[in-house]
């Protein structure tokens, strides 16, 4: 159920933001991430400790309920369906300088034209697989580790690595708000930035002296600090390389591949940690890292493929298209 939702907040932050505040607003989002990751273990464990285990999974359920009536009630999919208009309208807020395409689309050209055949969702989605590697393995496993190399106690373990989610929350607002109003829209910058940075406090995890908590902690900040960024900001890069209509099909599929990264960094890490130990999980986490820079590195200067824009080329075949906006570097690069 969680998998349904992702994609149509997508499309809906995509329609009712333009691509000069999208950032923010997407980050203010994002935070429910780590916001509900830090409530609901203590609202369940309430529930749990008064009323019976039970009790801790129809709390939380019957909450999720309540909302989902709320939201079916009041959320709109369009400003056009109130009669409003598109946000970029309403703000004079055109992606590259271009009016938006209101047309429908077929199912052909969301999935096929604007996904599957977009080499920048394609780039976007696998590294977003690594990204969702290091995510997952350092929420899934650091427990572990400092349990079993830095001889911390289940409690001061689980206490360091609370920190994990917090460093999250704040850099999912931070990476939102500085490619909106440092960047001008562009999330490429921040999407390398965060990731070249998210090695460098693996790595610093790694070789961090025993003892030292506020250190580890700290550093558990830092990751969750500059690995939410990217996790958050590759979705809006796939919407936004792609036709706003399609925002849901494009952040949908890089979704399936982070999950199989989120995948592999279960029992097939586990099992490489298993077998050549602790310094084996940090070199493969560390090179998907390193991977996951390179493949958004070339997308620094990437803001809204004008081929997706313009009225004026909706009639023409994706290749040409394509061809004719090759011309203009600053937007492809």
């Amino acid at each position: 159920f969680q998998g349904w939702g992702w994609p149509p907040c997508a499309r809906l932050l995509t329609h009712w933001y333009s691509q000069k505040e999208r950032g923010t607003w997407w980050g203010f989002w994002s935070t429910s991430h780590s916001v509900g990751g830090a409530l609901i273990p203590i609202l369940a464990a309430f529930c749990a400790q008064y009323y019976g285990w039970r009790y801790a999974m129809y709390i939380p359920g019957l909450l999720s309920i309540l909302v989902g009536f709320f939201i079916i009630n009041r959320l709109r999919d369009t400003p056009q369906s109130l009669g409003l208009p598109s946000i970029e309208k309403h703000r004079n807020d055109y992606p590259s300088n271009d009016h938006d395409d209101d047309r429908e689309l077929s199912v052909r050209e969301l999935l096929v034209e604007y996904v599957l055949r977009n080499r920048y969702i394609w780039i976007l989605g696998i590294a977003y697989f690594f990204v969702y590697v290091i995510r997952t393995a350092i929420n899934d496993w650091s427990i572990l580790f400092l349990i079993e190399e830095k001889n911390y106690s289940m409690i001061a373990a689980g206490a360091s690595v609370s920190w994990f989610e917090v460093g999250g929350f704040f850099g999912s607002l931070a990476s939102g708000w500085a490619s909106d109003k440092i960047f001008k829209g562009k999330r490429g910058p921040i999407n390398t930035l965060f990731s070249l940075f998210c090695i460098f406090s693996v790595a610093a995890l790694w070789y961090a002296p025993q003892g030292m908590m506020l250190l580890d902690s700290a550093l558990l900040f830092f990751i969750g600090f500059f690995i939410f960024g990217p996790q958050m900001l590759i979705g809006i890069a796939a919407a936004e390389l792609s036709h706003k209509k399609a925002a849901g099909t494009a952040t949908g599929f890089i979704g399936w591949i982070s999950y199989l990264g989120a995948a592999a960094a279960g029992f097939p890490l586990g099992k490489i940690t298993q077998i050549w130990g602790w310094s084996s999980f940090f070199v493969v986490i560390g090179v998907c890292g390193v991977l996951s820079t390179l493949l958004l590195a070339p997308l620094w200067r990437a803001k809204t493929h004008p081929r997706f824009c313009s009225k004026e080329r909706e009639k023409e075949p994706p290749l040409l298209q394509e061809a004719t906006v090759s011309e203009e570097p600053s937007a492809d690069l």
